[in-house]
């Protein structure tokens, strides 16, 4: 089985380089972020002719997240939203599940500062899926723009960010509380050594000076873990034209 999460920053404006995704790669299941449309605006008929059905949550202009899956495995048992998220208006989750396997897709708030209402609704919201995890039966994929750098190697300049998101504490902890509720780092458990990012900012050719943050993350119940084949960042979608901010991360799992 191939997974793929990307953060694509507004589905209507990517939508091209999606479906060039989906004939390069032809994930069985995709997992979306940011998708930034309006449900009777979502591409379902564009996608089904590329031979995706889709299940999303879509919140208009800022938030957005969805599950494709490839034609021939069925998306069952769809939910929207995250039990005990304190801003439950935004569509920052939905769930399905696929060839006998749970998927969450997610968009953690970003925090934008500590000093910001925005920070404590972060750790709200990742308490909530600490809980929802926990909870959940397996196997189970968390998978989407987590907005937390797992440790300082994860980070292009770790002290840059002191004092900043991401990288804090409190985030580290509910990413490390969600491991311990039988979640494994996908890609970590690939390549213990290997420093690659999945988000660079816009500005300033970072893309280019490789001045980026491992934020994207597959988070796979430990079951599911002694199947990881292979783990990678699909660095060519951050190039080209009207590339996301963010690359996409694929996960290949061997048959059961």
């Amino acid at each position: 089985m191939l997974i793929v999460t990307w953060n694509v920053n507004s589905l209507r404006a990517r939508l091209p380089r999606v479906l060039q995704l989906l004939e390069r790669h032809r994930p069985d299941v995709v997992c979306l972020q940011e998708t930034k449309v309006a449900a009777e605006q979502f591409p379902v008929a564009e996608l089904a002719a590329a031979g995706y059905r889709a299940e999303h949550h879509s919140g208009g202009r800022w938030q957005g997240v969805a599950i494709l899956a490839r034609d021939g495995l069925a998306l069952a048992d769809a939910v929207c939203g995250l039990p005990g998220d304190p801003v439950d208006s935004e569509a920052r989750w939905c769930e399905a599940s696929v060839a006998g396997v749970r998927f969450a897709s997610a968009y953690v708030p970003n925090g934008r500062s500590l000093d910001s209402p925005e920070f404590p609704r972060k750790l709200a919201f990742l308490d909530a899926a600490v809980q929802r995890v926990r909870a959940a039966a397996r196997p189970f994929v968390l998978v989407g723009d987590i907005n937390i750098a797992p440790a300082d190697a994860d980070v292009y300049d770790p002290a840059a960010f002191a004092g900043g998101t991401h990288v804090t504490v409190d985030e580290r902890m509910r990413l490390g509380q969600l491991l311990e509720a039988g979640l494994v780092d996908a890609y970590r458990h690939v390549h213990p050594d290997e420093q690659q990012f999945t988000w660079w900012d816009y500005r300033a050719g970072n893309f280019h000076k490789g001045l980026g943050l491992r934020i994207d993350l597959a988070l796979v119940s430990s079951d599911l873990a002694e199947r990881l084949v292979a783990v990678g960042i699909d660095r060519d979608f951050r190039k080209g034209p009207k590339p996301s901010d963010h690359a996409p991360l694929l996960v290949r799992l061997s048959s059961p």
